[in-house]
């Protein structure tokens, strides 16, 4: 049996499970906020071209007015100043887009602290316990963000001080983009970054390093805690924008049962 042949069965057969690791796209799913002077993207909506009516009597269909970065996306390279001269998202290579994937749970220090930071310790604790980070994959950071998806307000978790939601250190950042073997780095959060990272040196250090890098960030995931630490695969195929930063996508995951 061939090896394409081999896995469609065992997709069908449930051996291997597709876990949706998308939030639904709607007019209440929250979008980023960021902090005078930064410009903020509009929130996702449909309009109506015509629906079994005289404007098309046999179809339905809409425009879609969203940005680049709502809702569970994906970040290229040339999202982000340190790398300007980087991939747009319809140059990423087709073969990075199905990969092996790893799940570091912080989820009970994120309940406690919303500010927590992953730090560079974390991850060599992690691989001491689940062995090295996958070469040539994603780390998908859980931090129980999801929870809060259906709620703007409690998703961005802001107060006069700014959004506190968890994220990675500068350190752990600039490590994941040097040192890790990883392609990207995949998170609950609204972006990559901690809320409270335009206030850290540089700001938003996930994205300063990683993108600048040429590695690639997921955001607003959701179902992590349904996959193995280790053993997954993540399907993150993003639209093909030309000139494009990002993309909303489907994240799926593969998991041997």
């Amino acid at each position: 049996m061939s090896v394409l042949r081999s896995f469609v069965d065992s997709v069908r057969s449930g051996a291997i499970e597709v876990i949706d690791l998308t939030a639904p796209l709607t007019p209440e799913t929250p979008v980023l906020q960021l902090p005078e002077p930064f410009s903020n993207t509009i929130p996702f909506r449909l309009e109506e071209i015509s629906r079994y009516d005289e404007r098309g009597p046999v179809c339905y269909w809409n425009d879609i007015h969203t940005g680049e970065h709502t809702g569970t996306h994906f970040d290229a390279p040339i999202h982000w100043v340190s790398a300007q001269d980087g991939q747009d998202v319809s140059q990423v290579p087709p073969r990075s887009l199905i990969a092996p994937a790893v799940v570091l749970d912080f989820a009970a220090e994120a309940s406690k602290d919303p500010d927590f930071l992953l730090q560079i310790d974390h991850v060599k604790e992690w691989e001491r316990a689940n062995g090295p980070l996958p070469e040539g994959g994603w780390l998908l950071y859980r931090t129980g963000w999801d929870a809060r998806s259906s709620d703007q307000a409690a998703f961005l978790n802001a107060d006069e001080q700014g959004s506190h939601t968890p994220g990675v250190s500068v350190e752990c950042a600039s490590w994941l983009a040097s040192e890790a073997p990883i392609l990207g780095l995949g998170v609950e959060t609204v972006g990559t970054d901690a809320g409270a990272a335009h206030s850290f040196d540089p700001a938003f250090p996930c994205h300063h390093f990683l993108l600048g890098a040429g590695k690639y960030g997921l955001t607003q995931l959701r179902n992590l805690d349904r996959l193995p630490a280790t053993g997954a695969v993540v399907v993150a195929p993003p639209l093909p924008i030309v000139g494009g930063s990002g993309s909303p996508l489907r994240v799926l995951a593969l998991v041997e049962r």
